[in-house]
């Protein structure tokens, strides 16, 4: 079976590598094509690789190009994981919005608009060259903003492009490993968008344990979300959201922990993997080693301004463990590719789960995998105050998706002035003039 990564040069590759070195059943992936732009960067990760999978007797071969129909020619599973702009366009991003006193963060706010409009023409072209070139291949997409970006390609690929997002996996873990539960045994009740997301149950054996969590002050500001939040919101929300709801629920406190910070996290972020990529011309110099100490700052430095803006301090150990999108990832081409079925979170299509959004909406809530894809299973409604946030943000999607397709300036001005996240018209129109002035992906928004 061949897998194809688009972004096969992207510092988080061998994660994915790594998930595959452990599979060793029948069906498994054997061949793994590295997709990208910069050949200095797949010739760093794929040094990486090699190191990764000596001694391992039938690690997946590993190839790499720079030619997008090549790679995509006979694959069965396309890993999107593309970075459009690189990290330079990230932290031009965040440093643009807070300019202006906004949230410039990737995914979320001006940042988020902005990366989409910069992704969604590129990721359209891919959807396209995959329905042509691999009409039987299954696209996972990781690529960010992954909600929006899966909603995009959908429209070409329907149900043969699944998003997955490591932060669910890693919210449902950490609140099961303080109610004394194994993660594989608990069936977690998370609904929302990408990164707009609350954890509402955690059941097992039929018992929903979350009330418990509630109940105990110790237990319920002993986690990353307890700490950023506090115990008494989540009490109020009685949910735990995504680490990414502190944007929107602390806004202020957010803004300013950035503004104040020496750099963002994607300007830490380009300075961090500059300095890896260059370690790995030296051919003296394990790739490897070098890889794994970037990633233990990398994941220790997560989110450190929402820890300074809520006063919390540094992430604890068992939070360093990474999100585990890696083994999502395989998990649903174990699912897929061998009926192997299985129930986890993921970014589809609404169908008729969430009746305040339309069919076609992606949204993320458990599903259950067979090979037939990803099957939405069907959720609560949301409560009031997350319809709000959730209507206003797919509104936002929305209006991003018509952008990228038609141009339109005044699209991309209305996308950044409806966000709940951008307080001024003006604002949003000084903020389309940086992006489009700062980033060439962004001249086809024509005046």
């Amino acid at each position: 079976m061949k897998l194809t990564i688009l972004g096969g040069g992207g510092f988080r590759v061998p994660l994915v590598y790594g998930a595959l070195l452990g599979d060793h059943a029948e069906g498994r992936v054997t061949h793994v094509t590295l997709y990208d732009l910069d050949a200095g960067r797949l010739s760093a990760i794929a040094r990486v690789l090699a190191e990764q999978g000596e001694g391992v007797p039938d690690a997946p071969v590993v190839s790499a190009t720079t030619d997008l129909d090549e790679a995509l020619r006979g694959a069965d599973f396309v890993f999107s994981a593309i970075r459009v702009g690189g990290l330079a366009g990230r932290a031009a991003d965040e440093r643009i919005a807070l300019a202006e006193g906004v949230l410039g963060q990737e995914t979320v706010g001006a940042g988020g608009i902005a990366y989409g409009l910069r992704t969604l023409p590129v990721v359209t072209h891919i959807a396209r060259r995959v329905a042509e070139l691999a009409p039987d291949a299954w696209v996972i997409n990781f690529t960010n903003p992954a909600g929006m970006v899966t909603e995009a390609m959908s429209r070409i690929l329907g149900d043969r492009v699944i998003g997955i997002c490591d932060s669910p996996v890693g919210l449902g873990r950490r609140v099961a490993r303080v109610l004394g539960a194994q993660p594989g045994e608990a069936w977690i009740d998370y609904v929302g968008l990408n990164h707009l997301g609350w954890l509402r149950g955690l059941r097992v054996g039929g018992q929903d344990l979350l009330p418990r969590l509630f109940e105990d002050d110790q237990l319920l500001g002993s986690f990353e979300e307890g700490k950023l939040f506090g115990t008494e919101w989540l009490r109020s929300l009685g949910a735990v959201p995504n680490e990414y709801l502190h944007y929107y629920y602390f806004n202020r406190e957010a803004v300013r922990a950035y503004r104040e910070a020496e750099r963002t996290r994607g300007a830490y972020l380009l300075d961090q993997q500059a300095g890896f990529y260059r370690e790995t011309d030296r051919p003296d110099a394990s790739a490897l080693a070098a890889w794994h100490r970037t990633l233990a700052e990398r994941e220790a430095t997560y989110m450190a301004h929402n820890r300074e803006a809520a006063g919390v301090g540094e992430r604890d150990e068992e939070d360093l463990e990474s999100g585990g999108y890696e083994k999502v990832a395989l998990t649903l081409m174990r699912a897929i590719a061998r009926n192997e079925r299985a129930t986890l979170i993921l970014n589809v299509r609404n169908r008729h789960t969430l009746s305040v959004l339309d069919a076609d909406a992606v949204i993320e809530v458990p599903c259950f995998v067979d090979a037939a894809g990803a099957h939405p299973v069907s959720v609560d409604p949301l409560p009031y105050h997350a319809v709000g946030l959730v209507t206003a943000v797919k509104a936002v999607e929305r209006e991003v998706l018509a952008a990228a397709e038609s141009g339109s300036r005044a699209t991309a001005v209305k996308a950044f002035a409806l966000h709940p996240l951008v307080d001024s018209v003006t604002v949003a129109r000084r903020l389309v003039e940086g992006y489009t002035a700062e980033h060439a992906g962004l001249a086809y928004l024509r005046h």
